[in-house]
């Protein structure tokens, strides 16, 4: 079983909104797998040409095996009591006695197979049976003619390892198996970027699967939305629910609104309200080129309600050719394009940036707010308008707190800044509206002698325990609301955290008798977030003071609103002031939008069943409301069948968007995705892609926790899993593929390991070093990651560097090897490896690199002087020095937030950071590896095929 721990929620708790997940288990007896493979074969017909593998040496089968049930077994490790150094050798026969496989720590591990079996790893492609039906169920059929089936026999472990390489017993599977020889992801990754990087794929009704996520292509849009802003789950829809059901596969789509275009791509195309053609007057819906014309254009078929709507004699234009297309198709984006943006008529308030700054008496004693109030100052004072002619007049805000309020009028009229207490925070009242909120060209010399005098106050008594972090947001609100406007709040608090003294004491897990959640969040957070909402405040904030033990987490509200929240230790350190500033930047700088009120439409035959991402659900799970969105913000569409779906009509899903732009204009942004439809199970399968998969079941697991125990979630997306490759073995795979092969769909081979990531992720298996906080914050990160970033968070980059780079080598630059994968194994004592995440980034430096590597990189030629830990590398003048800086400014670039740097030596006692992002392996909060994973994943799914 998976290892518990004390941050462990274990008992459900209601939400309100769309985001449970109840998926009932299958009810089996127990089974045990193992005797299966003692008879396990490939035929002769079935042989690849490959290596035959010897197993491990085992000891004897015993004749009492653990037993488990076959769609959960507990297959986890205990929580080890002290991480496993990488660096140390360890015995590579089996131990006499191992850890339980089975839950229990004292039971008898499960033998390995006994007889040495063939095994090789390739595809092998075979023609696919249509007399495989499904018993009680549509006779459904297979097109014929298909090879798309991966097909490996499972690989077991040589006896004799490769010296070169590291041995680790977090790599090892307790199975035998040969971790090297599994699907791997980063070949996955690598072949889609060899097909894809440089090339232009064409978006289309009826176009193949785009690349994946992470691969870098140029996408014209003919028609149906690019990827980077609507995503199916799979491009090939079931006719039946059905079949849907059968699949195991979610149906639903990833929407990224504001994503922003790769480069060399044009922009958004744009209409005016009043040119652009209206949409269906029954259901709303926008003008799309899933509309379907009629009567030589005088009225339109809409695919998302089944109604006719008639086209106004302004707008009229007839149709031409067989498939009956307007005229005027190509020069009007609402026919032509997937996507496209309409300008409203109507505008609304520019938005405006308010600056909160915490000066209690542990704020001024910290010594920070001289470089605080310096660094904002440079930001505000580099800030320009859009075409960078002069400086950016956005209307600006300022305000101080402790335990009461400060505002400062800086109006023009007045000769020097006026501050303005208010003390009494419980009823707030402005006593002035004109002057709080000033354009920034106007007011640029007022706020500087402001933030000149703001570290110099005197401390009004030890008043940090009454400093709340939500009487900032509520003064923010009051003047929004006073200015009928919306903007960003950045609060820069450093006082304890506390939640009001009123409500504290019912906000945690204890002083209540109904179970809660450690992810839910307080009533008060979500009451301010909702009116944050309303008002189109984005609240981002700055915790100055390392608190990561005790006290309540602040960041319910940021994430709730579109913010995000910045944890900092006094900023003492270089590299904390460094973050500190590219944080403040990019927070200000981040194109945004505000007021966002997002719609979804599908197919009549077809209903939105749930959304998932960092938002306040509401009564429908179509529509959604949030305060602000940035081009990284993901929603999870979650479909299901209400009847039918014709297959030569086909499926349709539009996301649409009306928010406001910084100016105050109104805009609609509309996207629409058309896929086929299908009554062949194997096209669902063919048309998915396990990166989509993987953010799908992310998010929806992600919010799940807010009500649901974590290991009811883990074990439910286990049996999925189990489910799907067992229902594409069955009825998808040839007759005659035997028991003792692998068989994955062919774009469906990371969908194990990717999997298994999540499984073991802190979030859902916390270990014995994880606080709440910092699985809070965790969660809240990767809910508003992007398909791309959360496939990069759930199986990072393990790049090679090279060890010396010369002006006569001939060596690659760094950022274009190949990828390795992330275990143990791929790492060489005298190698040189750089690990990057979007909240993760190491170095980790083998035992045996060689000195001018040391001296070349790091400006010290002995291993045991390197230090270790959180570092900056050094800007020397050599070749590879500036080459591995630049590639990490590059990489760093990608993502979202800003990372720390950590140096990780082999043998060192921070290796456990690097453990942690080596996913393939067995983890320091007790993950499965990832063979160990595939092992029960395989022998359950076999079970349930036959």
């Amino acid at each position: 079983m998976d290892a518990p721990t004390a941050n462990q929620s274990e008992t459900p708790h209601q939400w309100t909104g769309h985001n449970g997940w109840t998926t009932a288990l299958t009810q089996e007896t127990p089974y045990n797998p193992l005797p299966s493979f003692q008879h396990l074969s490939l035929g002769p017909s079935q042989r690849p040409p490959c290596v035959n593998l010897q197993p491990l040496n085992q000891p004897p089968p015993s004749q009492h095996h653990a037993i488990s049930n076959a769609l959960q077994p507990p297959y986890e490790e205990a929580l080890p009591n002290r991480s496993t150094s990488i660096g140390h050798c360890v015995n590579q026969g089996p131990p006499s006695t191992t850890q339980a496989a089975f839950g229990n720590e004292h039971a008898e591990s499960p033998p390995l197979p006994s007889p040495p079996l063939a095994g090789g790893t390739g595809y092998n492609p075979s023609h696919i049976s249509p007399t495989s039906l499904i018993k009680q169920q549509p006779q459904w059929t297979l097109p014929p003619n298909y090879s798309g089936v991966v097909s490996e026999s499972f690989p077991y472990k040589e006896s004799k390892q490769d010296g070169d390489m590291i041995p680790s017993p977090n790599s090892e599977s307790r199975y035998g198996l040969d971790p090297k020889l599994l699907p791997s992801a980063a070949k996955v990754i690598e072949e889609d970027r060899s097909e894809w990087e440089g090339r232009v794929f064409v978006s289309e009704p009826g176009s193949p699967l785009p690349p994946l996520a992470t691969t870098s292509c140029i996408i014209e849009d003919r028609g149906n939305a690019s990827p980077c802003f609507l995503r199916s789950t799979s491009y090939c829809v079931p006719c039946e629910g059905q079949a849907a059901s059968l699949s195991h596969l979610p149906l639903g789509a990833l929407a990224t609104p504001l994503a922003r275009p790769a480069a060399g791509q044009r922009p958004l195309p744009t209409c005016c309200e009043g040119a652009c053609l209206q949409g269906c007057g029954e259901c709303g819906a926008p003008m799309c080129p899933a509309m379907g014309w009629q009567d030589c254009g005088q009225r339109f078929f809409c695919p998302f309600c089944g109604k006719l709507s008639e086209v106004p004699w302004q707008h009229y234009q007839p149709t031409e050719g067989v498939e009956g297309v307007r005229v005027d198709r190509d020069i009007r984006p609402e026919l032509s394009m997937g996507s496209y943006e309409i300008l409203h008529s109507q505008k609304d308030e520019p938005t405006v940036l308010l600056l909160a700054i915490d000066v209690s008496a542990s704020a001024l004693r910290g010594g920070h707010l001289d470089l605080v109030t310096q660094q904002i100052h440079n930001l505000l004072t580099s800030l320009k308008r859009k075409d960078g002619a002069a400086q950016s007049d956005i209307r600006v805000g300022l305000m101080t707190y402790d335990s009461r309020i400060h505002l400062y009028d800086l109006s023009l009229a007045l000769s020097r800044p006026h501050m303005l207490v208010i003390t009494e925070t419980e009823d707030l009242q402005l006593p002035v509206r004109e002057g709080l909120l000033v354009s920034l060209s106007d007011c640029i010399d007022s706020i500087k002698s402001v933030l000149q005098l703001i570290p110099v106050f005197s401390p009004d008594g030890d008043d940090s325990g009454s400093v709340h972090m939500e009487l900032p947001v509520k003064t923010a609100l009051a003047i929004l609301q006073a200015l009928n406007c919306s903007g960003k709040l950045l609060v820069f608090h450093t006082a304890p955290l506390t939640e009001g003294a009123h409500t504290h004491s019912s906000s945690g897990l204890f002083g209540s008798n109904k179970s809660k959640s450690i992810f839910q969040p307080s009533e008060l957070a979500v009451s301010l977030a909702k009116e944050c909402v309303r008002q189109g405040c984005g609240v981002h904030l700055f915790v100055l003071s390392q608190q990561d033990v005790g006290g309540a987490w602040p960041g319910h509200v940021p994430y709730l609103t579109g913010g995000a929240l910045y944890s900092y230790n006094h900023l003492q350190g270089e590299m904390d002031r460094e973050r500190f500033s590219t944080d403040l930047r990019r927070t200000v700088e981040t194109e945004t939008g505000y007021k966002a009120q997002i719609s979804i439409y599908v197919s009549k035959d077809l209903r939105v069943c749930g959304c998932y991402g960092l938002f306040i659900p509401g009564p429908s799970p179509s529509r959604v409301t949030l305060a602000t969105l940035d081009g990284q913000t993901t929603l999870t569409v979650e479909l299901t069948h209400t009847r039918a779906l014709c297959e030569t009509k086909g499926a349709a899903i539009q996301v649409v968007m009306t928010y406001s732009g910084p100016t105050g204009d109104r805009r609609t942004r509309v996207h629409t995705l058309m896929l086929r439809c299908s009554p062949h199970l194997l096209d669902n399968f063919r048309h998915c892609q396990a990166q989509t998969l993987l953010t799908f079941y992310c998010k929806k697991l992600y919010c799940a926790a807010l009500e649901r125990p974590l290991q009811d979630l883990r074990e439910e997306l286990q049996t999925e899993v189990t489910q799907a490759l067992a229902c594409y073995r069955k009825h998808c795979s040839s007759a005659s593929v035997s028991t003792g092969q692998l068989v994955l769909p062919q774009y469906l081979r990371a969908l194990p390991v990717y999997i298994n990531s999540l499984r073991k992720s802190e979030v859902l298996l916390p270990g014995l070093r994880s606080s709440v906080h910092q699985r809070l914050q965790l969660r809240c990160q990767v809910l508003s990651m992007d398909t791309g970033t959360t496939a990069c968070h759930f199986y990072p980059l393990l790049l090679p560097l090279p060890l010396s780079l010369g002006i006569s080598t001939n060596a690659e630059p760094p950022g274009l090897l190949p990828a390795l994968r992330c275990s143990a194994a791929s790492l060489e004592p005298g190698g040189l490896y750089l690990v990057s995440g979007p909240l993760a980034l190491l170095i980790w430096v083998g035992s045996h690199v060689p000195a001018h590597t040391l001296v070349q990189l790091f400006n010290t030629s002995c291993f045991s002087s390197l230090p270790s830990g959180e570092t900056k590398l050094p800007a020397l003048d050599s070749a590879l020095s500036t080459s591995i800086r630049s590639l990490i400014n590059r990489l760093s670039s990608q993502v979202p937030c800003t990372r720390k740097l950590w140096v990780v030596k082999q043998g060192d006692s921070c290796e456990e950071a690097l453990q942690r992002q080596l996913v393939e392996d067995k983890s320091p909060n007790g993950g499965a590896s990832y063979a160990d994973f595939l092992y029960h994943v395989h022998v359950n799914s076999v079970r349930l095929a036959q």
